[in-house]
């Protein structure tokens, strides 16, 4: 009698330390989102930002100043459920500005323009990076939500259900080329 107690107060004592690893695990991933998604934003104010600063710079023709400068303000005061839509739509209008390989030549050469090109080229390449961590980070906690065992013993506990970040951040190829 004592032997077979003694087995089953082992498996339950392995079951929870399994549980509680999954649990940290989980935890970890969670924090792992927080942290991606920091960088995320930050990279997406840079972005906007950069895009803000190269609009009333005077480098650019005034309806392509008004456009990104428009596109980047609506980025930036966008409220969290328009976010993706907005951070889309400055993508969409960089490409719209910067679509020819002329119209980045003719920012470069004028004063101050190769360093805000350059910066604005920079800013647009790590945008789709920082996204991909974060959604990277996203699907690993979502795929271990899924398990039974997760769902079964609550190990996610109030945390929120995490949710990847879509939005068109292709950068303008006539930018980036350039700029590499």
């Amino acid at each position: 009698m004592s032997a077979t107690l003694i087995w089953i107060l082992v498996a339950l004592v392995a079951i929870g330390l399994y549980l509680s690893w999954t649990a940290g695990r989980l935890d970890r991933l969670h924090a792992r989102i927080d942290a991606t998604r920091a960088a995320l934003d930050a990279q997406l104010l840079r972005r906007a930002s950069v895009t803000q600063e190269l609009a009333t710079s005077g480098v650019l023709d005034p309806a392509a100043s008004i456009v990104l400068y428009e596109a980047a303000h609506a980025a930036r005061q966008a409220e969290e459920e328009q976010r993706e839509v907005a951070e889309s739509e400055l993508s969409q209008a960089l490409r719209a500005v910067f679509a020819e390989p002329p119209q980045v030549e003719g920012v470069r050469e004028a004063p101050g323009g190769d360093a805000a090109a350059r910066e604005l080229a920079e800013s647009v390449r790590r945008v789709p990076m920082a996204r991909r961590f974060h959604n990277d980070a996203v699907g690993a906690a979502r795929r271990l939500r899924e398990h039974r065992k997760v769902r079964w013993f609550h190990l996610a506990g109030h945390a929120p259900f995490p949710m990847a970040f879509e939005m068109d951040d292709e950068p303008p190829a006539a930018l980036v080329d350039r700029a590499a």
